[in-house]
């Protein structure tokens, strides 16, 4: 028969034992995935195990495969997140203009979207590593033309520039961005002001319109 007091000094270090810390999926899930993007920048992805991430995260293995297949599931799911986040800080930006000032919601999506390509550019590099040209359309891609064909769709409707097709605009301007910036930092001189000046004067140029330099 067990004592009253073996019960009691049971139950106190019972009481005393630490809580497992039970966390929602989706900051499992975000947790993992930025243990990742960071050692995939630092090592390499081929070098990065998945030992190596739950590691960082502070999880063991299993919890690693209870929410991810293979280290390709967490780039892809990394690829998903920095579009997602690139489109929302744009997005931002492009609402903090009147809704009618037209040219100055384009500049602020080219400022935005400069300042957020530089400023994520490692990251950027790990998860589109394997993009080809070949593969002519994405679902990521198409996310981040429509945006900037927005903007493009409703100055056209109220008339503050003409173009004759709006898609291959976007497409313009997106790459030209994309491929400026791309060029700075093979450069080494990735300074978001200038690049910006360079492109809004081109994208005036191309569009006829006085865009303000934000």
């Amino acid at each position: 028969m067990v004592s009253a007091g073996k019960r009691t000094g049971q139950g106190r270090r019972a009481a005393q034992a630490p809580k497992r810390r039970v966390l929602p999926a989706e900051v499992r899930t975000d947790d993992l995935m930025s243990a990742a993007a960071a050692l995939f920048i630092a090592h390499g992805i081929d070098a990065t195990t998945v030992d190596d991430i739950a590691a960082r995260a502070g999880v063991g293995k299993g919890t690693f495969y209870h929410y991810f297949g293979t280290k390709t599931d967490v780039i892809l799911a990394l690829r998903e997140r920095f579009i997602r986040d690139f489109i929302v800080q744009v997005g931002a930006a492009i609402d903090a203009c009147p809704e009618d000032a037209h040219p100055a919601r384009l500049a602020a999506w080219l400022k935005a979207s400069v300042e957020t390509y530089v400023g994520n550019h490692e990251l950027h590099d790990v998860v589109f590593h394997d993009f080809a040209h070949g593969q002519r359309q994405s679902q990521e891609k198409d996310a981040v033309i429509a945006q900037i064909r927005a903007v493009l769709d409703a100055g056209m409707q109220a008339g503050a520039w003409q173009v004759p097709d709006m898609r291959a605009v976007a497409l313009i301007l997106f790459d030209g961005m994309h491929g400026v910036v791309d060029d700075a930092i093979a450069a080494g001189r990735p300074g978001t002001e200038e690049i910006v000046a360079v492109l809004t004067d081109l994208f005036s140029r191309l569009l006829r319109i006085d865009m303000p330099e934000t």
